[in-house]
C-alpha cells in the first residue's frame, strides 16, 4: 500500500522499479524512492531489505539492471562515485573515513584545494571557508586540528561540511547515530534540520524508530528488495511500520522464558581500574540475564572487558565457581567457562575477509585440528550445525562473512562463542544496528540460552531491551554500580535516575 505524503518541495531524487542482481543473488526486484526538496525522508527495512544496495546505486558504486533513476527530473546513470558527487549527491556513513594525519580543513578540501598564483594552495582562503561552513552548521570544531582522535560525531559533521562545500543537494545519512551519545544525536539532528530548511533533500536510514519519528517528514518501507509503502510521518505509527517491514505482526519483541535461577557462576568483587571504574562487585547465577545499563561512557564495556581478561584492572577479584580467574588472560577466562561477544562485531568479533565457516569455528580451532592442520570436514560440519541452529542466512558457508547483513554477522559471532560451550556469556550491545525482526530472534535466543542454564551479562544502551530482557539490572554511572534493580521494580525512570545521580543521592 502506498500513501502519498504532502511535501513542500519538488522531487530531488526519484527511483522507479529499480532492480539489481549479483549473479544468482537478487538484491532489488522493484525498488521505488521519491525524495523531495526541503524534506528529511526516512528509508527503513530489515537487514537484507535492499536499502544499502539502493543507496550504492544512487552513490554511483553500483549500476542498476532495470528501472528509472532521476535527479531533479532528469534521467541519470552514474558510472562512478565521482559522477554522483559532481551531480550533487553525498553519502554520510556511520563511520566516516577521513585522513587522520591531515587537518580538518585539509580533509574538507582534499583534491580541490583553492590555489593562488603559480598554483600554490591558498591555505588562508581554505581555512576561512572551513570556519564559515562550521558557522553555518552552528558547530564548533577547530579547522586546524588533525582529524586523528576526533569523535565519530565530529567526523560526520566534517563529512557534512565537505558535502555543503560542493553544494550537494541530496544527502544520504546511513545509520549516522549508531555510535553517538544523546547530546551528539541532538546536534546532528539540528544540523540535519538546518540543511532541510536551506532547501536540500535528506535521506535518513536508521533502525531507531524514536529518532525516525522525531526527525523525519516522510518514511518509505522496503522489504525483500521491494518497495512497500511511503507515508507522511504524522499519518503512520511504529507498529504499522514494523508490520510492513517484516510482513507480519511482531507482537513479542522481547520473548521471555521463565528460567529457574541456580547457583552462582561468576563473582566479581571490588574490581577497580584507576580512572576507569571503581569497586565494582556483582554476581551472575545460572539461568539469569543480568543487564548492565547506563549512559554512554559510564564504563560498562570496560568493566566486562576487564572481567574477561582483555583489559587490565588494578585490584579486585574475578571468580568462576569460586575459583580465581587470572587477570589479563582471556584464554584462562575461556577455559573457566566465559565467552565475550564484543560491541564492535566487525572489528573485534569477526575476520571479515574469511568465510562464514571459518568465523564460526575460530574459537574451537584446536578441537578441529589433526596434527596441527584444520580438518575441513570437521570444520564444515561444526559450522553447518551452528549456522542451522542460529538460522544464519547465507548462500554458502564459504561466503565471506563481511558480505552478510548486520543481523547475520551478529549470529555468526554468537555462534563462534556458543560453540565453546560457555557457562557465562557476556554480550555487549547484542542488537546494535540490527533490524526489528532479527532483534526479536536474538532476544528469543538469549532467553532460550538462559533457560538452558547459562548465566548472561548483557550490556545495552536501549532501555526497552534492558527492561524486556533482563532479570536484574545493574546501573553503572561514572565507573560505579549505583543501583541493582529487580525485573519487577525496573522502570525507565528508575534506571535513568540511577544512571544520572550519584550513589549518595540514590541512597
Amino acid at each position: 500500500m502506498s500513501i502519498s505524503p504532502s511535501n513542500s518541495g519538488p522531487p530531488a531524487l526519484e527511483l522507479r522499479g529499480v532492480a539489481k542482481a549479483f549473479g544468482s543473488v537478487v538484491a532489488l526486484t522493484s525498488a521505488d524512492l521519491t525524495v523531495h526538496m526541503n524534506s528529511i525522508h526516512a528509508l527503513v527495512g530489515e537487514n537484507g531489505a535492499g536499502k544499502s544496495t539502493l543507496v550504492k546505486i544512487v552513490a554511483g558504486l553500483y549500476q542498476r539492471d532495470a528501472g528509472d533513476f532521476l535527479l531533479r527530473g532528469e534521467s541519470v546513470d552514474f558510472r562512478s562515485t565521482a559522477e554522483a558527487k559532481a551531480a550533487g549527491i553525498a553519502v554520510i556513513y556511520q563511520e566516516p573515513t577521513l585522513f587522520p594525519d591531515l587537518s580538518v580543513t585539509e580533509n574538507i578540501f582534499m583534491g580541490r584545494q583553492p590555489t593562488q598564483r603559480f598554483g600554490r594552495i591558498d591555505r588562508k582562503a581554505m581555512r576561512a571557508e572551513a570556519e564559515e561552513l562550521f558557522t553555518r552548521l552552528a558547530v564548533r570544531i577547530d579547522p586546524d586540528r588533525p582529524a586523528e582522535g576526533l569523535s565519530i560525531a565530529d567526523q560526520q559533521i566534517i563529512e557534512i561540511a565537505k558535502a555543503i562545500s560542493v553544494d550537494a543537494r541530496v544527502l544520504i545519512m546511513d545509520e549516522p547515530t549508531a555510535a553517538l551519545s544523546g547530546v551528539e544525536v541532538d546536534r546532528l539532528f539540528a544540523v540535519a534540520r538546518s540543511l532541510r530548511d536551506e532547501g536540500r533533500a535528506l535521506v535518513f536510514i536508521s533502525h531507531r524508530f524514536d529518532e525516525v519519528f522525531a526527525l523525519c517528514d516522510t518514511i518509505t518501507v522496503m522489504r525483500d528488495g521491494q518497495y512497500i509503502s511511503t507515508d507522511a510521518i504524522q499519518s503512520t505509527s511504529v507498529d504499522e511500520i514494523v508490520r510492513r517491514m517484516v510482513g507480519r505482526e511482531v507482537t513479542d519483541l522481547f520473548p521471555k522464558e521463565v528460567a529457574p535461577v541456580g547457583d552462582v557462576l561468576l563473582e566479581v568483587e571490588g574490581l577497580t581500574s584507576a580512572g576507569v571504574f571503581h569497586d565494582v562487585s556483582f554476581t551472575v547465577r545460572s539461568g539469569e540475564i543480568v543487564g548492565l545499563s547506563g549512559l554512554v561512557g559510564a564504563g560498562r564495556s570496560e568493566i566486562v572487558r576487564a572481567v574477561f581478561g582483555v583489559d587490565r584492572y588494578d585490584s579486585g577479584a574475578v571468580r568462576m565457581h569460586g575459583k580465581s580467574v587470572p587477570k589479563l588472560n582471556p584464554t584462562a577466562a575461556m577455559a573457566a567457562g566465559m565467552a565475550l561477544v564484543p560491541e564492535d562485531r566487525r572489528k573485534q568479533g569477526l575476520v571479515l575477509e574469511s568465510s562464514v565457516a571459518r568465523n564460526l569455528t575460530l574459537s574451537t580451532r584446536t578441537r578441529l585440528s589433526r596434527f596441527g592442520f584444520i580438518d575441513s570436514s570437521l570444520e564444515n560440519r561444526a559450522a553447518k550445525d551452528w549456522a542451522g541452529r542460529l538460522e544464519v542466512k547465507t548462500n554458502a558457508l564459504d561466503t565471506e562473512v563481511g558480505t552478510l547483513s548486520g543481523g547475520n554477522q551478529q549470529k555468526v559471532v554468537l555462534g563462534k562463542w556458543l560453540s565453546t560451550n560457555p557457562e557465562v556469556l557476556i554480550i555487549d550491545e547484542p542488537t546494535r544496528g540490527i533490524d526489528v525482526g532479527t532483534k526479536a530472534e536474538v532476544h528469543r535466543l538469549l532467553s532460550q540460552l538462559a533457560g538452558e542454564g547459562l548465566g548472561i551479562v548483557m550490556i545495552s544502551s536501549e532501555l526497552p531491551e534492558i527492561l524486556g530482557t533482563a532479570d536484574r539490572v545493574l546501573v553503572v554511572r561514572e565507573g560505579r554500580i549505583t543501583a541493582e534493580i529487580s525485573r519487577a521494580d525496573a522502570t525507565a525512570e528508575s534506571i535513568m535516575f540511577a544512571a544520572t545521580h550519584s550513589t549518595e543521592s540514590i541512597q
